[in-house]
Formats: structure tokens, sequence, C-alpha cells
């Protein structure tokens, strides 16, 4: 080989050494900053359960979203006028003390007023009729049957798989036998159908504790359901997007709950109220929390109808007026316009920001 060959060889050589030296001090500048990135989100070590990569995103096979073209109201013929709203809670699980002694079936039993009565379904009945809106209630899974009448159905601190009709007898005969009525979760497929005919539905507290196995109803709550929470305690509530549900609520203002962790985390939702963790003495249980931006109340059109959801909700002091609680007439006036723009009396989920998760409208 001639000298010059040799040069070239060389240079080359010198170049793919000095790569190499800086391609290994890139690797070692890499390990060095090994404690960060172990602890980076992407590690999965210390992940961002707000993201839905990471904490799960349903393909729930529906229109969904903030664009009302989600929309479409089928029914509107069969709605009561004056406007009419069912309260729902039937708990198949763990009961709140604030909805009262469990009810006995058929439509619009006694309530009970007092310190233990029946004061989430009370305070809704009366926050309602003061804006010209009346009110049914039950806990009878067979009257989650037609609707349509319905301007909205509220979920209020239902639990576990409240849709399904318990100890209702199979005769053995007709297990096997396609005639058999024996429709068990019939009330899963009426609440379907009403959504798609352009219902409203309003989820409170611990409807986000229900039908944990149901995929349609993860979906109707925004891609989302309960995990855990903290201690029952005091924080500060967070406006993060104007709309009929938030409007005339001041940007921050004190409130007492549990503050529901969620997996998955909402998507393709209006975000409306949050919490600042940074305010609570006691974060979580097990779920690490949703650090900065950890929403407890929102909106979207979901298969032809609306929703309005918030996990608040959970003591009984919040729906009783004049009881000194923190936030009380701050929260009865989010219930109150949230139920109202999902029955359509007022606008719904309105007001375009950039905390709105997703302006898509299919999965």
């Amino acid at each position: 080989m001639n000298r010059e060959g040799k040069t070239m060889r060389a240079h080359a050589g010198t170049a793919l050494a000095a790569a190499l030296l800086l391609l290994g001090g890139l690797s070692t500048a890499a390990l060095a900053n090994g404690g960060r990135d172990h602890n980076s989100t992407r590690s999965g070590n210390n992940p961002d359960l707000n993201d839905p990569s990471i904490s799960g995103e349903g393909n729930y096979g529906v229109c969904r979203g903030t664009n009302p073209k989600c929309y479409h109201d089928w029914a509107h013929e069969e709605r009561d006028n004056p406007p009419r709203v069912l309260i729902y809670t039937r708990t198949a699980g763990p009961r709140h003390a604030n909805l009262g002694p469990r009810l006995p079936a058929g439509l619009n039993p006694p309530l009970t007023e007092g310190s233990s009565g029946h004061t989430v379904q009370l305070a809704l009945i009366r926050w309602l009729k003061a804006n010209g809106v009346e009110a049914d209630w039950t806990e009878d899974v067979t009257r989650i049957s037609s609707l349509h009448r319905y301007r909205a159905v509220i979920f209020a601190s239902t639990s576990r798989d409240t849709l399904f009709a318990h100890g209702r007898a199979i005769d053995p005969a007709l297990a096997i036998n396609t005639s058999t009525s024996a429709h068990l979760d019939a009330a899963k497929t009426a609440l379907r159908q009403y959504m798609r005919a352009g219902g409203g539905f309003v989820g409170i507290h611990n409807a986000f504790g229900t039908e944990y196995n149901w995929p349609y109803y993860e979906g109707l709550l925004g891609n989302a359901n309960y995990y855990d929470h903290g201690a029952n305690q005091d924080g500060t509530a967070v406006v993060v997007n104007k709309d009929s549900s938030t409007a005339g609520l001041p940007p921050r203002w004190p409130f007492r709950d549990e503050w529901y962790n969620l997996r998955p985390f909402p998507t393709k939702v209006k975000f409306l109220l949050n919490v600042d963790e940074e305010s609570l003495a006691t974060r979580r249980e097990i779920h690490p929390g949703h650090g900065k931006f950890h929403p407890v109340a929102w909106c979207q059109y979901y298969d032809g109808g609306r929703v309005w959801v918030t996990t608040l909700g959970h003591d009984r002091a919040a729906f009783t007026e004049g009881s000194g609680f923190p936030g009380q007439a701050q929260f009865q006036s989010l219930i109150t316009n949230g139920i109202l723009s999902a029955m359509g009396m007022k606008p719904f989920c309105t007001t375009n920001s950039h905390h709105d998760d997703d302006d898509d409208d299919d999965d």
C-alpha cells in the first residue's frame, strides 16, 4: 500500500476512534444521569398516570368527546314537560351514609329527613325544584327500563354492579332456553339505549365506584374509574374551565372530600374543576396521585347523549344548606348547574381552552 493509502487509513482509524470515544462519552454521561432517567416518567418507576399511553385508553366504539356532533336527541318528543329527572341511588356494595337507609322497591318511596336520613336525594329534589325541574327517585333496578321521559338520569353514589338484578330466581329449566325472560342486566341495555337517544347522564361521587367491569360505563365516565383516595380532608378546588356548571364560582374555593384518584385517567373530555394536591395533607393510599392536574369534574358527549360527572360529594353536610361546610354553596351551584346543563336547560360543555383533553369525537 502506498504512503497516501496508509495516511488515509490512519485518518480513518483516528476518526473512528474519536467517534467511538464520543459515543462512549455519551453513554457514560447517560449512565451518569441514570438516577434521573431511572425515575423519569418513561422508566415506569415514576409513571405519569395522567398520560393515556400509560394509564390506558379504552376503545368504546362510540362517538365521544367535546364535539356536539356526537349528540343526537332522537327521543326529544318523549321528554316530560315540565322537565323531569330520575335520581338513582341503589348500592350493590358499600353505601354512603348521606344516602340514608336503603329504599324499598318502587318509584318515589318515602324519604326521611334528619341526621341519618336521605340527605342526598332530598337535596337534589330541592335544588332542582327551585329551577323548575321535577324529580323521581328509586333504588329499584327494575325501574331502570324506559328512561326516555327523563331529561337526565342521576347516579348519586351508587356502588358496584348497581344495574344487575340480584336475587331474581332463575328457573334452571329455562336457563338454556332462548325463550327465557331471565334478563338480569336489562337495566344496562336501558341505560345504553337512553344515552343513544340523546339522554343526559350525571354521575356524583361514588358513581365512580360503580360497574367496574362494564367497559361502556367506564367510557360513560370519560375513560375513568375510581382507584382509591386519601383521607376525607380539606382541600382547594380550582376552576380550570368556564362552563355553565362553573359559572359564578371563584377561581379557587375550599372544600372537603376524599378526592378520588382515578384509573384510567379521563380522556377526550372537557375538564372543569381540579383539586390542588398541594392543599391536601394526605394524597393517596396506593395510587401515587395526579400531581399538578387532578381533575374532580368534567363533561363530554357520549354515544349520542350528554355526560356531566364529578367525584365530589362524600359528606352529608355538603348537601345541607347553612351547614357551615366549607364550599357548600359553591358545591350546590356546581351540582345544580351541572345537572341543568346535562338536561340541555343550560349550554352544555361549552368554551374551549387549553385544558380540554381532546376535541376528537371518535375513539
